[in-house]
């Protein structure tokens, strides 16, 4: 059964044009989704995360549960503050990649893809099994709304109590948004500046409604896409799945082989850890105007021969031209040859270049 935002009903006052998405029924754009995505990285853009799922990981041994089950380590994370880590598999494959924030002296909260959120909770729960802590889906709880752009500070701030100011990248404070109580988290998934508000679901359409008023644009899906894309930002079930390690995708700094103790996937991070993978996630960008998918082969243009596979792919508003993600042959990389991408229409040749493809001015 297809779920539905706290904010659907505002969502569609707002002309928005919805798409399915891990089972939930969420906006994908309102207009023009370029104006969307050029919103965030000029001023502010507004978006409705509520299909995300999030875990509540309680007790003692919360933090000792916790680096059994995830690849960081999270006991030395202080309180009020935020780490990006993934849970894997046996095999060194990414089951969920996710943002763990610690609450309190023995609360953690754990925000996961919304279509991995049971995935999240087994792995989560299976190293809690003896220890005194507790594990729960609590995403019922919650509403999430993220302002993002370099002036998302500037426009939520006369709307909180906390001081925006002195929160820094990766830290969470709770505060009164418009009034209502939240979690006010300073993460996101654009490549800019921006926060993560947790609100009740009934005070959501409060929260949304007060930001559009100071000015920020509403952004769907498809932008969010782009954006987190120029980003260079993986996206399970694309960058990231059960077939690749961290390493692979190029976030072995995630993996904290040096924690005490053991974890899910340790034995087999460790011999990824140890040899240079075989693909590696490269960034691609296209040399003529054909937008590159996901699932499109990439091809050594000497030979014609497959080395690799787009895993995202869309045309970038801010660098207007055709970018792409890729897991690509390693030797093909480091040989440096001449690539493209193959699509129904011909081959397309592009340039590797370094992720991300866009970074903030700091």
């Amino acid at each position: 059964m297809e779920r539905s935002s706290p904010l659907e009903a505002l969502h569609a006052e707002l002309g928005a044009t919805f798409t399915q998405f891990a089972g939930w029924r969420m906006p994908l754009r309102y207009g023009s989704e370029t104006a969307e995505h050029l919103a965030v990285r000029e001023r502010a853009g507004l978006f409705d995360l509520s299909h995300m799922g999030e875990l509540a990981v309680s007790g003692p041994a919360a933090g000792a549960a916790l680096d059994r089950a995830l690849v960081s380590r999270l006991s030395d994370l202080r309180v009020g503050r935020a780490r990006y880590t993934m849970a894997c598999d046996e095999r060194g494959g990414v089951i969920d990649d996710l943002v763990a924030y610690r609450t309190g002296e023995e609360a953690y909260l754990l925000v996961v893809n919304a279509a991995n959120t049971s995935a999240a909770l087994d792995a989560v729960a299976a190293q809690v099994r003896g220890l005194d802590a507790q594990v729960a889906d609590v995403s019922g709880r919650f509403a999430l709304v993220a302002i993002q752009g370099p002036s998302a500070s500037e426009l939520l701030a006369p709307r909180c109590d906390a001081d925006l100011g002195a929160l820094p990248s990766y830290a969470a404070t709770q505060a009164l948004v418009a009034g209502h109580p939240g979690l006010v988290a300073r993460t996101g998934y654009t490549g800019e500046d921006g926060f993560e508000l947790f609100v009740a679901p009934e005070d959501a359409r409060a929260v949304f409604e007060a930001l559009l008023e100071a000015g920020a644009l509403p952004a769907g899906l498809a932008a969010r896409d782009t954006l987190r894309l120029e980003a260079g930002m993986p996206l399970y079930g694309h960058e990231l799945d059960r077939d690749h390690t961290p390493f692979e995708a190029g976030l072995g700094r995630v993996v904290r082989l040096d924690k005490p103790g053991d974890f899910a996937g340790r034995a087999a991070l460790e011999v990824a850890a140890a040899r240079p993978p075989a693909r590696r996630l490269a960034g691609l960008a296209s040399l003529g105007r054909r937008v590159l998918r996901q699932g499109c082969p990439v091809v050594e243009l000497a030979q014609g021969r497959s080395v690799g596979t787009v895993t995202s792919g869309a045309y970038s508003p801010t660098l207007r031209r055709p970018i792409a993600m890729a897991y690509v042959e390693a030797d093909a990389l480091d040989a440096g040859l001449q690539l493209g991408v193959a699509l129904r229409s011909g081959v397309e040749a592009v340039e590797v270049v370094p992720l991300p493809f866009y970074r903030r001015a700091r």
